[in-house]
C-alpha cells in the first residue's frame, strides 16, 4: 500500500491477523481506543483479528506499507 500525505483507509476492523510493515515513511496508526502511535521505516506491527484500526499517513513523505493477512480472510 502506498499512501500521500493526508491519505489512509477508513477505520475498520481488521478481518484477520495483520502483519504490517512500514517501508518507508512515517505511519501513523490508532488501534481500538488507542492514541495515534508512529512508526518509522523498518518496524512490523502484528496487529490481531477484530482489532479496530485507523491507518493515515499525516506527514509530507509518501508512506509506503507492506500488508500480510493470515490466515487469509474469509469473502
Amino acid at each position: 500500500m502506498v499512501f500521500n500525505k493526508g491519505e489512509g483507509l477508513p477505520e475498520h476492523l481488521s478481518n484477520s491477523n495483520v502483519y504490517m510493515t512500514v517501508i518507508r515513511g512515517r505511519l501513523s496508526i490508532g488501534l481500538d481506543d488507542q492514541e495515534t502511535h508512529e512508526y518509522e521505516a523498518g518496524t512490523l506491527l502484528k496487529i490481531p483479528f477484530q482489532t479496530k484500526m485507523n491507518v493515515r499517513n499525516m506527514h509530507d513523505e509518501t508512506l509506503e506499507l507492506i500488508v500480510v493477512k493470515a490466515p487469509a480472510p474469509k469473502s
